[in-house]
């Protein structure tokens, strides 16, 4: 038996006149929708019409994390509904306006992709980690190595960004747009932006009474709308410096010199300042933190100070900052570049080195000596320490004595001061930070997609990350101790900058300042002094065991360095000197 193919017969309609007539089987349905738009495509259209419809498109496609915040502040939808319509109503007029400069030809439609690709990035990130698109998140991407960049990159990744790309994509390559008079195109252009801003106008006087206060007591959501807070965050990272800063470098070395401890002493004094990266004052033992995180600086008689603050909330902000002799206000507002604590420590004399395990000193390094902890290592040690060109922090301490002999005998012979730039517990690959037999905390979230770990799992790779850095300090300790015989040793830890895990449903760092959370800011500040350096600076220890809770932040750290080194300068405040009142005591 054979089964022929019959042909299906076809839909019938009415016709005009009652008679029933063939009709086509995509007059309804998602095939008929697809047929529209694909014919809607075919016909030439002016690029401000175009830009119209692409920046709806990346308002409805894009802005999941806005409409998630203003539904969490919001409680009812009664009334967080109409604040939704009413800030993506704002987001689209924004959106609008700022492509109604790029409708000209068919020559913006790589420029209109590349901002759909953006806004599909931002989303992923501000959805897996809750980051915001301030100028200071903006600036700390651009600065982003290779190494950091890829921790950044997985398959949830390329599939959101996917999603919304490539129906974009296929759209604008499809598009024809209308060939016009340039005239013709101004107009245009000029109409459709004013229209926008009239459109915003309206819905912000319409609904002040309730945007005003959400976003005076929610600050982070206007960088939430993308892709305008990305394009205004960049445009302003971009222009303001052209306006604020004159280029100069503002020398503050002047005047600067050794005190009187160099006189007579026997033994140059050595001090370590490692700069940690994303640690936590909180997940700290020795600050009284629940897990045992820290047993090797515990076994070293440290001193660990728990109300320390910092500058910034990311590494951009943060590192530059703590140098600064200017403070944290007068560093944000300062017009000009100024030299730093590692420029004066230079000019009184001594020997300054900084080693970095970590993605450049963002230009604090740039007129001393300086090298990256990758640089010089051989083979097995790679193998051991490494992954690629990324490295755990323990590798700052291979051929150590070699990088300092290496320095200026004459300033060695005065004393020298290393500066360590750890990778400590940078995110999202945590699992990264740690060797495997410092893993204590099990099991491990093993991804850099946060959102897929459990809680437990996300504290166990974080803790562990810190107990890497408890190690790495504990060695470091160590190496000072044996160089005893030729120098006075001393060593200060402090991190940069904290991290979010989960609370308040944030992730990494790097929120602006004035609304981060406590997490974000509270840093771990640890100090070690052998006795040849208590001696040499008559430092008291029980008067800084007393002081362990005094309130500090980063604008303490220039004028503390100065006082342990014995450097006079002007720039030196004993009023911020963390250690000034238990000199010559006890």
């Amino acid at each position: 038996m054979s089964f022929s193919r019959i042909a299906p017969a076809p839909l019938l309609r009415a016709g005009p006149s009652g008679s029933v007539a063939p009709s086509s089987p995509q007059a309804s349905g998602p095939g008929a929708l697809l047929a529209r738009f694909n014919l809607w495509l075919s016909q030439p259209r002016p690029a401000a019409v175009v830009v119209a419809w692409l920046s709806l498109y990346l308002v409805l496609t894009t802005n999941w994390p806005l409409w998630n915040d203003l539904a969490r502040i919001g409680g009812a939808p009664s009334t967080y509904l109409p604040t939704i319509a009413a800030m993506s109503l704002l987001t689209l007029c924004g959106t609008v306006a700022m492509l109604s400069f790029t409708a000209w030809s068919r020559w913006m439609k790589p420029l209109w992709f590349a901002v759909v690709v953006l806004a599909a990035v931002v989303q992923h990130y501000m959805l897996e980690y809750r980051v915001v698109m301030d100028p200071t998140m903006i600036a700390n991407a651009l600065q982003t190595d290779p190494n950091e960049a890829r921790d950044l990159v997985s398959w949830r990744m390329a599939f959101n960004v996917l999603a919304v790309a490539l129906p974009a994509g296929w759209a604008l390559w499809r598009v024809r747009i209308t060939r016009m008079h340039v005239l013709s195109k101004l107009w245009r252009n000029a109409a459709l932006l004013l229209l926008a801003a009239v459109v915003a106008l309206v819905t912000a006087v319409a609904m002040n009474r309730q945007l005003a206060p959400l976003m005076r007591n929610n600050v982070h959501l206007r960088y939430m709308m993308n892709p305008i807070a990305t394009l205004y965050s960049t445009g302003s990272l971009v222009i303001k410096p052209l306006f604020k800063r004159s280029g100069k470098l503002i020398p503050i070395t002047a005047g600067t010199a050794l005190g009187t401890s160099y006189a007579a002493q026997t033994k140059p004094p050595l001090f370590v300042l490692v700069v940690g990266e994303t640690a936590r004052a909180d997940h700290f033992a020795l600050n009284g933190y629940a897990r045992d995180t820290t047993p090797e600086l515990a076994k070293r008689g440290v001193l660990s100070y728990r109300d320390v603050h910092s500058c910034g909330t990311n590494t951009l902000a943060s590192v530059p900052c703590m140098f600064s002799p200017l403070g944290k206000q007068g560093y944000e507002s300062r017009k000009d570049d100024y030299e730093t604590l590692v420029d004066v420590l230079q000019a009184a004399g001594l020997a300054v080195f900084w080693l970095d395990n970590q993605a450049g000193c963002k230009g604090v390094c740039v007129r001393i000596p300086n090298a990256s902890a990758f640089d010089g290592l051989d083979a097995a040690t790679k193998k051991a320490l490494c992954d690629g060109d990324e490295c755990l922090d323990d590798v700052m301490l291979k051929n150590l004595d070699e990088r300092i002999a290496a320095l200026p005998a004459e300033r060695r012979a005065k004393g020298i001061v290393l500066v360590m730039h750890q990778m400590g517990s940078h995110g999202p690959a945590y699992y990264k930070r740690s060797a495997p037999d410092v893993k204590r905390f099990q099991p491990e979230c093993k991804t850099n997609a946060l959102a897929e770990c459990g809680h437990a799992e996300l504290m166990n790779v974080y803790d562990n990350s810190i107990v890497q850095t408890d190690r790495f300090l504990g060695e470091t300790i160590d190496w000072l101790k044996g160089q005893s015989k030729t120098y006075d040793p001393a060593l200060l830890y402090v991190s940069d900058h904290g991290e979010s895990l989960g609370e308040y449903g944030l992730f990494l760092h790097g929120v602006p300042y004035s609304f981060a959370p406590e997490a974000q800011k509270h840093v771990p500040m640890v100090t070690w002094f052998s006795d040849g350096m208590s001696e040499r600076r008559k430092l008291s220890r029980s008067c800084m065991e007393a002081g362990l809770d005094a309130p500090l932040t980063h604008d303490n750290l220039y004028h503390t360095v100065l006082g342990v080194m014995d450097v006079t300068t002007p720039t030196y405040k004993p009023a911020l000197d963390a250690l000034a009142s238990c000199r010559a005591k006890g």
